[in-house]
């Protein structure tokens, strides 16, 4: 046994100071070394993770080339809902914002009907659009409309397909108005987070001659799928412009004679009877919680409150802009 283990540990001696020998598998080690580390997944071409990514490329290849068509009018496309895959598209749905995004001409590029969707004048003048336009009208299943209009969306059988909403540039919103000798009426959000209150308020605006409305780029909501809804189509109409600083804003604004009214409940000057509904207004409004902020309110000519009763505490902020435009055009059309 001696004789065996001393042999063995002369031999493994010898190995070590005269490096690989036959039968080590030295010989081979160049060849293991020349095929480098495993590639990747998605870069075997008969791995399904290959697949996938050269699908990926080509939506994104489509979806850019879809991107790049221009003058989309600034107003006319505006829900949010993006889809999961990071295509930056976003979906209107139901039958009065499709219709009005399609009146509004914005370049689309798909229209989603319901299979056996009920027949009315709206989803027949959408279709005569999509049609005369050239614009794919894709006819799909309920649950291919419901996932397209995301949680608690209603599609009502129509869904289009649009780009991101292009805001306006407040500044240049204003001198758009002033070149058509208009009278500026414009209603600015300050940390409002609904987009429902949106909605209503550019819905509002529209009703009442407003021509344009302005939200921050911070700590509020943008057009999203539900603004759109709720604004019925009204967003195709009236122009949406973003605010990097929404107090810089303001005060570029008045430089250009625009009159800062701020709403709130302790405000000193009563909505009824403005004194001052015939001059170039921005109806400034906060949310419902905190109000204006300090800066915002610090910058406006004046603070108006709307009467209410003693037993209501305060309006939503939609019904509070609603009153306050239907008061400005009222003045107005008497003045």
């Amino acid at each position: 046994m001696k004789g065996s283990s001393g042999k063995s540990r002369a031999g493994a001696v010898r190995k070590k100071g005269k490096g690989a020998t036959t039968g080590t598998g030295g010989h081979g080690r160049k060849a293991l070394e020349g095929k480098g580390p495993t590639p990747k997944a998605e870069d075997r071409e008969y791995h399904p993770a290959h697949k996938r990514k050269v699908q990926a490329e080509r939506r994104a290849a489509k979806q850019g080339g879809q991107g790049g068509q221009k003058g989309a009018p600034r107003g006319a496309s505006g829900a949010s809902r993006r889809s999961k895959s990071g295509d930056e598209s976003e979906i209107v749905t139901g039958r009065n914002a499709v219709v009005e995004a399609l009146r509004a001409k914005i370049p689309a590029s798909t229209l989603y009907v319901a299979a056996r969707v009920e027949m009315d004048d709206r989803v027949r003048e959408a279709l005569k659009v999509a049609t005369n336009r050239g614009i794919p009208v894709m006819e799909v299943m309920r649950p291919e409309l419901d996932r397209l209009a995301g949680e608690g969306g209603v599609h009502q059988g129509l869904a289009l397909k649009v780009p991101p909403y292009e805001y306006a540039h407040p500044i240049e919103l204003l001198d758009e108005l002033l070149e058509r000798d208009e009278l500026p009426l414009l209603v600015a959000l300050d940390g409002i987070t609904d987009p429902r209150n949106l909605g209503a308020i550019i819905r509002s605006t529209a009703a009442f001659g407003g021509q344009g409305v302005i939200v921050p780029q911070r700590r509020s909501v943008g057009v999203t799928a539900s603004a759109w809804k709720t604004s019925a189509g009204a967003a195709a109409r009236v122009p949406v412009a973003m605010a990097s600083n929404l107090t810089q804003t303001l005060k570029a604004l008045k430089e250009r004679g625009v009159f800062v009214l701020g709403l709130d409940g302790g405000g000193d000057v009563s909505l009824p009877g403005l004194s001052f509904a015939d001059r170039p207004i921005v109806v400034v409004v906060g949310s419902e919680g905190k109000g204006l902020s300090r800066l915002v309110t610090e910058t406006c000519d004046a603070i108006v409150s709307i009467p209410i009763h003693a037993a209501t505490e305060s309006l939503n902020a939609g019904i509070a802009a609603s009153v306050t435009l239907y008061e400005v055009a009222r003045l107005r059309a008497e003045g």
